[in-house]
């Protein structure tokens, strides 16, 4: 479980440096903007992994016991994650409504497999994750405009269809060959 939860702070914490404009700006000033990415790429990267060995090797300490139908709920929840995943990148209508559709990814994904999962490890990291986004969400609002955080804009009518059908096909993919894969259980009954 510590290597979880030592994984969790790297990762959250590098991801949460964007919130500490006065901190990420001292360290881009001192290391300048590609020695920043490079840090934080590693320190990313170092993070996941920890996360993945960390949950792969945790015990299974059951919290509670989720009733059967909540799978269904999470497959069913799942869906619209991939699509927003998609949608985050190229401006398009889902985008322009949505504002940051890759929090509310994150967010859906979380609550998902906290509905789905009563081990105490999947309840630290779906947890951790679902307070980074909304934490994440509400700094974003403080922001001020011009960061490296850019507004939604309208793009093209195909850039939602590509979202949508490309979030489609990861989705069943994934939830076919790489789930069972990397997590080592399949969300399909």
């Amino acid at each position: 479980m510590t290597l979880l939860i030592i994984g969790i702070i790297v990762f959250l914490g590098v991801h949460l440096l964007p919130t500490l404009s006065d901190l990420r700006g001292r360290l881009i000033a001192r290391m300048g903007e590609g020695g920043y990415r490079a840090l934080f790429s590693i320190l990313s990267l170092l993070g996941f992994v920890l996360i993945v060995w960390g949950f792969a090797k945790a015990p299974v300490i059951h919290v509670w016991t989720p009733p059967n139908w909540t799978r269904y709920v999470a497959i069913l929840l799942m869906v619209p994650v991939f699509i927003l995943l998609f949608a985050a990148y190229p401006p398009g209508e889902i985008k322009s409504k949505v504002k940051h559709p890759f929090l509310v990814a994150i967010k859906t994904w979380a609550l998902a497999h906290l509905i789905a999962n009563g081990d105490l490890a999947s309840i630290i990291l779906f947890g951790s994750f679902l307070a980074y986004a909304v934490f994440d969400r509400i700094a974003l609002q403080r922001r001020q405009p011009g960061g490296h955080v850019a507004l939604a804009e309208t793009g093209l009518p195909r850039n939602d269809i590509i979202a949508v059908v490309g979030g489609l096909i990861l989705y069943v993919v994934f939830l076919v060959w790489p789930h069972p894969l990397l997590i080592g259980t399949s969300p399909l009954p």
